[in-house]
């Protein structure tokens, strides 16, 4: 994912967490803000250390940003969102972390109905 379709800054990730809203299922947490006139999404993974240890912790960043890769035609361009991946993800094989994020990302409304 490039540069420009990441969220990094704390002050970004903060406001996305303050002002957003949040939709949640066992395994992610997805926190979203609209930003009307972006030409483009942006996304924020953050998986913390309850997931595991440092390799299982990026394991799981390579899996959703390999899912996030697949549905970035179906996602929305005027927003930023944050992925939080829980305990569970850990477990998970890149097919089911995609089945999962297209769950949460639908109740959250960042992806559109076509899927």
């Amino acid at each position: 994912m490039k540069k420009s379709f990441r969220v990094k800054k704390e002050k970004e990730f903060q406001m996305v967490f303050q002002s957003g809203s949040s939709k949640a299922n066992r395994q992610f947490v997805v926190y979203t803000l609209p930003k009307p006139g972006q030409l483009h999404f942006r996304v924020g993974i953050s998986v913390g250390k309850k997931v595991g240890n440092a390799v299982v912790r990026n394991a799981v960043k390579r899996k959703i940003r390999q899912a996030l890769l697949e549905l970035k035609p179906e996602l929305k361009a005027e927003i930023d969102f944050i992925v939080i991946a829980r305990p569970p993800a850990a477990k998970m094989s890149t097919e089911e972390v995609k089945k999962s994020l297209i769950h949460v990302l639908k109740l959250a409304h960042v992806l559109e109905k076509t899927m």
